[in-house]
């Protein structure tokens, strides 16, 4: 039995409604699209592109061959295993994780409870001023923030050193002890980003309906109460993405930094991944065993964030995805 001619119409009619409302749109708003190809080009050239070269862990890489046309490795996961057996394994895999973990530890309560201590003050002009002197730190290049630790903490002229001996102690140069590295290296951090990352906070305080804490006063609720009860369960849910984000980094320790801070003294304690591989993959030039590093580096950082991600899901229903 034959179907009647107009049972087709109805189809045809909304696929080429659809079709309608797509163009119109795109033609509505052609110079959103137009602006979104630098960034998809960006993305693409110095993201996506670079992607292939991954394939250096799973290849003995000849220069002359390049990439594509050097041959794979035998076992495939040979560079891998030969990090892993390397005698430097343990040390800058130690090395890297506590600093990131202390890093953590420090860098990452601060910023909040700048925030919530610059939410208290009443005093815009004050306010003002010391979320300008906190943050004006983050805008300093890494060369001029260890050139300024290394000035401080110099034996002859640092003003660290002059002020100790001042008191009756004896100097030394700081950066030469390695049970100073650490400190050294997180309290910069901090103070450097403080002010930058208490920013996101500040804005999510800002956030919270003032009738609530209005709510609080009339029930009689103290400052501190209000505090406990309405701010900090406001920015709860900022507090645990930018620490699901933050586990994602941690087995990135900032290569510029350290590199800057290294020297033979303190490298027991400041040989991190990064600079490992710098060392391997453009002093030695083991490429295929640097990309192995680099890759194993990443595949850990993005478990963590797979983890931490899912427990917080778990948890608190608060989550990246």
């Amino acid at each position: 039995m034959s179907k009647p001619a107009g049972a087709q119409a109805v189809p045809k009619k909304k696929s080429a409604l659809k079709k309608f409302i797509i163009s119109n749109k795109i033609n509505r708003n052609w110079i959103m699209y137009v602006m979104l190809i630098p960034v998809i080009a960006y993305f693409a050239i110095f993201c996506y592109a670079p992607m292939y070269g991954i394939t250096l862990a799973f290849k003995d890489y000849k220069v002359r061959a390049g990439i594509m046309g050097s041959p794979w490795t035998d076992p495939i996961f040979k560079y891998f295993l030969e990090y892993f057996n390397s005698p430097y394994f343990t040390r800058v895999l130690t090395n890297t994780i506590r600093l990131s973990l202390e890093s953590l530890a420090f860098g990452f309560p601060l910023p909040i409870l700048l925030a919530l201590a610059i939410n208290e003050v009443r005093s815009t002009k004050f306010k003002k001023f010391v979320q300008n002197v906190t943050y004006a730190p983050h805008f300093l290049s890494v060369l001029v923030l260890v050139g300024v630790i290394k000035s401080f903490t110099n034996s002859d002229y640092g003003i660290v050193n002059i002020a100790i001996r001042a008191m009756g102690g004896e100097g030394a140069n700081w950066l030469q002890m390695d049970t100073m590295f650490r400190p050294l290296y997180i309290g910069s951090g901090v103070w450097q980003n403080i002010g930058w990352d208490a920013i996101i906070y500040i804005a999510a305080l800002a956030g919270i309906d003032p009738t609530l804490h209005e709510a609080a006063m009339i029930d009689g609720a103290s400052r501190l109460q209000r505090l406990w009860h309405i701010n900090i369960p406001g920015i709860l849910p900022t507090m645990v993405i930018l620490l699901i984000l933050n586990s994602g980094n941690i087995m990135n320790v900032g290569f510029e930094k350290v590199f800057l801070m290294q020297n033979d003294l303190n490298m027991a304690v400041s040989d991190v991944i990064s600079t490992y591989a710098y060392r391997i993959g453009i002093e030695s030039a083991q490429y295929s065993l640097s990309t192995a590093i680099s890759l194993f580096n990443s595949v850990v950082n993005c478990i963590m964030l797979l983890l931490v991600n899912g427990i917080s899901r778990r948890v608190n229903e608060t989550s990246l995805w």
